[in-house]
């Protein structure tokens, strides 16, 4: 996957783990979307009902207020400590997860799934920040994002359909089991690094620590970033900082958005069309793929064509696209394809915007990004709630209405970000 993406003036150590990062981050992916598009599923196999599993889901997302705090944490640990942890926590919530007799202990294990993948994140993030000017971190972490719309497309495709074959709760143990696998690999194969940025941001000391590197690619990663000491953070001109919170509300908007989607969707198709558990694999496996196209196309483009303008793009995508699905609903072709080209609007639109986040506080990229995840899990738990309710009262109508103003909200609130970065 990197090689056509990564040139060699990208670092020897980003290149060589960036693929086995990304398919880490791809099983917990997979087990954290695994409950939206089963979510009633879960909810018959737990006897209760969506609208009480949809609360259990809000609580999961609140926990995710956390998330600056573990960033502030992140930025003072090894990157390969994070990442490791975080991925032996997923396993862990996923197994209590599978195992749930009831919403509270399926609530608590959601709460440890989605805070461990935060940790994971969040030192995934560093390590590409330590490594990676801000002017090109947005390929190498629209690269690892693919892992998010892969987790869709293959891992929750798998994890569905090991549910259709046996129950819900194998799917989660199945995923469990992927993740402890990527767990040990992560551990093993990741260089310990020291916490701080290498003195070299084009990557040639962390990814050849002995100095041995031939002059040709010094002398490309030169041409690309000149050898500088300090945080590349701390090196950015203050008038061209973002300010934090319009990014930090935007966020919060864009999640919103994104959520009246997944919490409603798997329900939809199950009580409009009577999809069970194999035909919502099914349609996840090509929901994942679209997203698949977006996440590449947001790594090739994102750094060329604006970050906070290509988050707008892909949030503005997302409302005429939701609109419609308000309207179209009672339909199973015209819907599921303004279903996809919703998801394909987000998945840019959340690939742009994280890069964003790693440059918010200057030499703290956990931090600045754990803003953003923060915000955006409070703006899930808010929907988790109400967009299902809202499902539960009237079907698709009022969670695409919904949805389609928080992505509006998303638009104006980047652009704003935007002017006020360059006027600063």
């Amino acid at each position: 996957m990197p090689g056509p993406l990564l040139d060699d003036s990208f670092p020897v150590e980003v290149r060589r783990h960036v693929v086995g990062l990304s398919v880490a981050r791809l099983t917990a992916n997979a087990c954290f979307r695994f409950a939206p598009p089963f979510l009633a599923v879960i909810a018959r196999g737990l006897h209760v009902t969506l609208d009480e599993l949809g609360i259990a889901l809000a609580v999961s997302e609140i926990a995710g207020l956390t998330s600056p705090f573990i960033g502030h944490v992140v930025d003072r640990l090894r990157r390969r400590t994070s990442m490791s942890f975080g991925l032996v926590g997923v396993a862990a919530g996923a197994l209590l997860a599978g195992s749930s007799t009831g919403r509270v202990q399926f609530a608590l294990a959601l709460v440890v799934l989605g805070q461990s993948k935060v940790v994971f994140d969040l030192g995934l993030a560093s390590w590409v920040s330590d490594h990676v000017d801000e002017a090109r971190r947005g390929r190498v972490i629209g690269i690892t994002e693919t892992a998010w719309a892969l987790g869709l497309l293959v891992g929750v495709t798998l994890l569905g359909l090991l549910a259709a074959v046996t129950s819900w709760r194998a799917g989660y143990v199945g995923g469990a089991a992927a993740v402890l696998v990527m767990a040990v690999l992560t551990a093993r194969r990741l260089r310990d690094e020291p916490i701080e940025p290498p003195d070299d941001p084009a990557g040639k000391v962390a990814g050849d620590p002995t100095g041995k590197v031939t002059d040709e690619v010094t002398a490309r990663a030169s041409a690309v970033n000149p050898p500088v000491a300090g945080p590349i953070d701390d090196l950015q001109p203050a008038a061209t900082r973002p300010a934090i919170w319009p990014y930090v509300a935007g966020a919060a908007a864009l999640m919103s958005a994104s959520q009246c989607l997944f919490v409603t969707f798997g329900s939809w198709l199950k009580d409009t069309f009577g999809f069970g558990a194999a035909q919502l694999s099914a349609t996840t496996f090509v929901l994942g793929g679209v997203e698949l196209v977006a996440s590449v196309t947001a790594a090739r483009r994102t750094d060329a064509w604006g970050k906070e303008r290509s988050a707008a793009g892909g949030a503005m995508l997302m409302v005429p696209a939701m609109l419609l699905l308000a309207v179209w609903h009672g339909h199973l072709v015209p819907g599921v394809v303004f279903l996809a080209i919703a998801l394909v609007g987000f998945e840019f639109g959340i690939v742009s915007a994280l890069p964003i986040g790693t440059r918010l506080v200057p030499g703290a990229p956990a931090k600045g990004l754990g803003l953003m995840i923060g915000a955006g899990t409070a703006g899930r738990a808010v929907m988790s709630v109400t967009a299902s309710r809202l499902y539960t009262s009237g079907g698709m109508t009022g969670p695409m209405l919904v949805g389609a103003g928080a992505a509006v909200l998303t638009v104006a609130a980047f652009r704003f970000g935007h002017r006020r970065t360059l006027h600063a």
